[in-house]
């Protein structure tokens, strides 16, 4: 029977999914307003009816009280607004009245106009029903005879029921250390998260979970949600004195104001969010069927990578490169990516930046015999890029000193040797579509590494068609031009984002890039926790993860494959420092990895633990037929037990055969078959000693 995601009735709407429903309503003054959110009724007439309030005293206005859906910087409120804008005439009261409403299918689209000023702001409402997830974004539509200052314009503001103490869940971080996961008390008054860097940042990341303090991985009430969005954004988490708590999420107003013409409209960015029983687990997975179901190939399988940079730096010569693709060849490699310093000008970090011609020195034919070279050796061809960056010493500042941000009064700030192309100006889109695009034409070339290796600190637009402050949204929509662009081109092309590591990771730029580079940070045990919190909203699929050098003298090669093979394997060690031991080790992990990188890639993710020493997380393919699993061992001091590892996802009734693969496999006495049951409640015992682990590939018992 086909489910019916909107039902409609006396001004009020019940959005469904397959086990939600959120349901807003227009209240007696004309208030769209939050009705409910939560699991499925059993019908649209159990949502309760729009609230209206009256106010006791006179600093309590009844809108203090009022959960709107969307509210507007308007009289005697006080809570933190969506909107926020300056009409012609100065007035800078918003105050959206219900004007209108429209179904299609599963987007509802409810049209709010101010009394006195006919500018429309139109709220889209789209139900994901096998997602169990809600997208929303705001659209204002201007009919007035003059610009009107857009000073906010978030994309949601999500409610929550009263009464309950919620807990924030929340990503924090630095460069070289991202996606830390924090569980914080939310307290009374406003909880500010954001990024001001012109990127989505390593500080904060724009996903958010929030439940009564009670949920684990596998159980409770979570409301979660995320931002569609790589540029500034704010989440502003409020609870008020009235036992209302209340989520807005989209654009940050800081330095933000948007001229809005006659004729023109103005889109936020989309937001999405749930509710799920199922816990934190739950919530993660319903988020990475979401950002798969973007992604630009869908469910293609990533192939294993090898990337030069820590072999050679900037030291990049065609022979040097031949060699290392014959090495990475040897022991499995599928994708040969040369890192920076291949164009004209490059031996450091201080010249070369915007001229994205390979260097005649070194490679005197051009790119196309090392391109041969790799695919002769069965592997792709791979290329780093920095496009959005220029270095001051470079042909292309010579020419156009004027194309980077910058305030005309003040001396250029560099970072890195570096400054930043202002990608809000259609001249510099169209110079770099036209220079990245003949790149790609001229070359047969499968991967781009597209880097961003700094972020802005003189957002100055001197010329600019509109507000300055324009450049935050412009240079974002700018860049989803060029990606566009390009991958309309060159469809066939995968591109990963990189910003120093994880400084660019958003449900948005996957829907350009397949991939994201997580952290700079490849020191194994350390990306476990940072590999745990990107889980929390990001899948397996986009997670590229090296095996690199980096801790090598007390990290063993297995260990430090089985934490990479828990994403997008690559390798990005220099190989020729390698033992043949070392190579022959890695062809053999690389092989196991390629058995059962689709369960990885597109399955189903079970953080099952994390912390206190020991790390295992399982992936489930889709008909729950085979599962891969890795566990690691970081430091647990001695004496100590470890506790068994309950899989999830798996068939109960289903028994599965076993296979460990590892150095230590052998040592943790697993059963050669089990039933599903047996393995989610009995559980594994595990036996490993600091920095040890192993990997488990399930398959249906008989098979294989």
């Amino acid at each position: 029977m086909q489910v019916m995601p909107i039902h409609e009735a006396d001004r009020a709407w019940t959005l469904e999914t397959r086990d939600t429903a959120y349901a807003v309503a227009v209240n007696a003054q004309g208030i769209l307003t939050h009705t409910y959110w939560g699991p499925r009724l059993a019908g649209p007439s159990d949502s309760p009816a729009a609230e209206t309030s009256s106010g006791w005293a006179s600093f309590n206005n009844p809108q203090q009280i009022i959960r709107e859906e969307y509210p507007g910087f308007e009289g005697a409120k006080y809570t933190d607004p969506c909107l926020k804008l300056t009409y012609p005439d100065g007035v800078r009261d918003v105050a959206p009245r219900f004007a209108g409403a429209d179904v299609k299918g599963s987007r509802l689209v409810v049209t709010l106009r101010d009394p006195v000023y006919p500018l429309n702001i139109e709220l889209h409402y789209m139900a994901h029903e096998a997602l169990n997830l809600i997208e929303r974004w705001a659209t204002l539509r201007h009919t007035l005879e003059e610009p009107v200052e857009v000073e906010r314009a978030f994309s949601a503001q999500w409610h929550l029921p009263r009464g309950a103490d919620y807990r924030l869940s929340h990503l924090t971080g630095r460069w070289l250390d991202e996606f830390h996961l924090r569980r914080d008390p939310l307290p009374h008054g406003i909880t500010s998260l954001e990024s001001r860097r012109l990127t989505t940042s390593h500080h904060h990341n724009p996903w958010f979970a929030l439940d009564d303090g009670t949920a684990t991985e596998d159980t409770g009430r979570v409301y979660f949600g995320l931002l569609a969005w790589s540029g500034n954004w704010r989440l502003a988490a409020e609870v008020t004195d009235f036992e209302s708590t209340r989520v807005n999420i989209g654009l940050n107003d800081f330095d933000f104001n948007w001229r809005l013409r006659p004729g023109e409209t103005f889109e936020t960015p989309h937001a999405f969010a749930g509710f799920t029983t199922g816990g934190f687990g739950e919530a993660s997975r319903a988020l990475h069927r979401l950002v798969r179901s973007r992604l630009p190939h869908g469910k293609a399988t990533h192939p294993v990578l090898y990337n030069s940079w820590e072999a050679t730096f900037f030291d990049v010569t065609e022979p040097r490169q031949k060699a290392l693709a014959d090495t990475a060849a040897s022991i499995g490699v599928e994708l040969f990516v040369v890192d920076d310093g291949w164009f004209v000008g490059r031996q450091d970090d201080t010249a070369g930046l915007g001229d994205w011609v390979p260097d005649p020195d070194k490679f005197p034919n051009g790119l196309g015999p090392l391109i041969e070279h790799v695919k002769a050796r069965g592997m792709r061809f791979g290329l780093w890029v920095e496009p959005e960056m220029v270095n001051p010493r470079s042909r292309l500042y010579d020419a156009h000193p004027d194309w980077v941000l910058h305030f005309p009064t003040r001396e250029r700030e560099e970072a890195r040797n570096q400054l930043i192309l202002n990608l809000g100006r259609p001249d510099v889109q169209e110079h770099l579509i036209t220079v990245l695009d003949d790149l790609l034409g001229r070359h047969d070339i499968s991967f781009i590494k597209w880097d961003m290796n700094r972020n802005a600190s003189q957002p100055g637009w001197p010329d600019a068609p509109g507000d300055p402050r324009e450049v935050w949204m412009r240079y974002v929509q700018g860049l989803y031009h060029v990606l566009g662009t390009l991958r309309e081109r060159h469809p066939k092309v995968t591109f990963q984002s990189c910003s120093g590591g994880g400084g660019r990771v958003d449900a948005e730029i996957l829907r350009y890039a397949d991939q994201a580079w997580t952290s700079d940070n490849t020191l194994a045990d350390a990306r476990l926790d940072i590999q745990h919190g990107f889980s929390q909203a990001y899948p397996a699929a986009v997670m590229e993860a090296w095996v690199t050098d980096a801790g090598a003298a007390r990290l063993p090669l297995e260990f430090r494959f089985h934490v990479a093979m828990s994403g997008v394997l690559g390798v990005g060690a220099n190989l020729d420092a390698w033992t043949l031991k070392d190579r022959e080790q890695a062809r053999t992990l690389i092989g196991e990895y390629k058995t059962w990188r689709d369960i990885v890639q597109h399955g189903e993710q079970y953080r099952l633990t994390s912390g206190d020493g020991l790390y295992a997380v399982q992936y489930v393919n889709d008909d729950k037929t085979e599962s891969a699993l890795i566990v690691a061992r970081t430091h647990r001091p001695e004496p100590a037990q470890l506790p068994p590892v309950y899989l999830r996802g798996l068939k109960p009734e289903c028994v599965y055969a076993l296979r460990a693969a590892g150095s230590h496999a052998e040592r943790q006495a697993l059963p050669a078959h089990a039933s599903g049951a047996a393995l989610m409640n009995v559980g594994l015992n595990v036996n490993l000693s600091d920095f040890e682990s192993f990997t488990l590939h399930l398959t249906p018992k008989g098979q294989g």
